[in-house]
């Protein structure tokens, strides 16, 4: 197919789909680090890049910009948000706050479904690799969909949708100082932890559940913080 009917094609997609499709992957490029932190936003690369017209390109970064991912500036455009320690401690203790009323709600409300999906989840993880020498960026991706299911599943039963998806979101935002940390600083086998934040949410003990599930956070966020000084 030539590049006039590849672009002829997303011409006649619905304006809805490119800009949803647009935002989808801009987003993730963007968590996971393919598009550095600061790196300038030229819209019109973007259409070049991602073969779609400027309004998709425009809606998509206003809406990465709400989400806080993109940053907008009057007369320079717009630019990847900067990782900085500030905003990841910011990051971490709203995750803490959110997090401890969806766990404790989950225990509280779940039921043998929601334990199986806690279980199954943490099996998934533990039994995936993070890093293989072949395929190194596929196998992270994989890992990482599977870091996210786990936490989500934590939280999934606390009867508030909103509530899971400020834990969601939230989770995205901390995914991108994980991909720095494993990049430029130290990581950590973090198998055990997520047994035991499993096992202690399975057995309803909502107090040490809560209890690993922040030290979990913030370890990954000193490792985080090594990586931003490492970095300059």
């Amino acid at each position: 197919m030539s590049t006039l009917d590849t672009k002829s094609e997303g011409a006649l997609r619905p304006k809805g789909t490119l800009a949803t499709s647009t935002f989808a992957t801009l987003r993730h490029e963007i968590i996971a680090g393919e598009i550095a932190p600061g790196a300038r936003l030229k819209i019109r690369s973007l259409c070049d890049r991602l073969n779609v017209g400027i309004s998709p390109v425009r809606e998509a970064l206003n809406r990465l910009t709400a989400e806080g991912l993109v940053k907008q500036w009057d007369q320079h455009g717009f630019t990847v948000a900067p990782l900085t320690e500030e905003d990841l401690v910011d990051v971490t203790t709203t995750r803490c706050w959110l997090n401890e009323i969806g766990l404790r709600k989950s225990i509280a409300n779940g039921d043998a479904e929601w334990e199986e999906d806690v279980l199954l989840a943490c099996h998934r993880l533990t039994h995936l690799p993070r890093l293989v020498k072949d395929d190194a960026a596929y196998r992270t991706r994989e890992w990482s969909a599977a870091h996210m299911a786990f936490h989500h599943a934590l939280v999934r039963a606390s009867g508030s949708s909103r509530l899971t998806k400020f834990c969601d979101d939230l989770f995205d935002v901390a995914e991108r100082y994980r991909h720095v940390s494993r990049r430029h600083g130290r990581t950590r086998n973090a198998a055990d932890e997520h047994k035991a934040i499993a096992d202690a949410a399975i057995s309803r003990d909502a107090d040490l559940a809560v209890r690993l599930l922040t030290e979990h956070y913030w370890r990954t966020t000193e490792l985080g913080r090594e990586a931003l000084r490492q970095m300059g």
